[in-house]
């Protein structure tokens, strides 16, 4: 597998791919990989000829107080497992590679309102950060296809828009949430969860398990169910962030039961904020 620092080494590769003719997948991260993570190699690897992957901890979208520093970064055991399901490439640049003036007179790219909702309304900047390294990323490896998880349903709905708003020529594919075998989401941020807060957090699932079965079952007053949940999640020992029904597309929340739905939630778990969501 290519390890990849430099920008020139980057494009001189992925040119050399584009060439022969090859299609190209991409699946960027922000390393500490995890099956969910590989899962999206697989996925990718399945849809193109050259799978390239992108280890970056972004700057740009950790907030005041949020963990840059203690983020967890396995680079090494990163590189192992990319290896094992043979990615073809993965690009690991620096800070100061990726921002050479800083982040304070940075170019950004911002998609309103999609952003401005859920984790958004929280984590002011967050989404900021994350469109604008992703736009980054897929100006320097230029893919024809790039594979995102639906665990983090809102960022994948902000990447499908602004791409289609820029009109960038790339593929977008959302891939299902990998799960432990007790139904948690699996997360880099799993494990900052102490043993006694792990044994809880499958609830937070298990919450969003029960809403679907509420709707399913003809209950349509969403702001009475989230509440509900809230509520739940609180006993349950979490600090909820929010639980909202909202429609699949706009990300608002829903009023009409014909409409595709979404539950989205976030909620902390001691120190450790989790989120999760499950379609309707």
């Amino acid at each position: 597998m290519n390890i990849v620092t430099t920008i020139a080494e980057l494009r001189e590769l992925t040119a050399s791919w584009r060439r022969a003719g090859q299609k190209i997948a991409f699946v960027p991260t922000m390393g500490n990989l995890h099956q969910g993570h590989l899962q999206l190699v697989d996925v990718a690897k399945s849809r193109a000829d050259k799978v390239i992957t992108s280890i970056f901890v972004n700057p740009m979208q950790f907030g005041q107080n949020e963990d840059l520093a203690s983020y967890p970064r396995t680079l090494e055991a990163d590189i192992a497992g990319l290896t094992r399901h043979a990615a073809d490439a993965v690009f690991t640049p620096t800070p100061q590679l990726m921002y050479p003036r800083g982040l304070d007179v940075q170019t950004f790219v911002e998609v309103p309102q999609l952003g401005d909702l859920h984790c958004g309304a929280n984590r002011p900047g967050h989404f900021r950060g994350v469109s604008t390294i992703v736009c980054k990323l897929f100006n320097l490896v230029q893919p024809d296809i790039a594979c995102f998880g639906k665990k983090d349903f809102q960022q994948l709905a902000i990447i499908r828009q602004m791409v289609t708003d820029l009109s960038l020529p790339i593929e977008i594919i959302g891939v299902a949430t990998e799960r432990a075998g007790d139904g948690l989401a699996l997360s880099s941020r799993n494990g900052y969860l102490s043993k006694d807060e792990r044994a809880k957090a499958p609830a937070l699932y298990q919450v969003l398990q029960q809403l679907k079965a509420q709707i399913a079952g003809g209950n349509h007053d969403y702001r009475a169910l989230e509440q509900q949940a809230k509520a739940q999640l609180a006993v349950a020992g979490f600090v909820p962030d929010y639980v909202n029904i909202s429609n699949q597309q706009s990300l608002t929340l829903a009023v009409d039961p014909a409409e595709p739905k979404v539950i989205l939630a976030a909620a902390k778990l001691g120190s450790t904020r989790l989120i999760d969501n499950l379609e309707l």
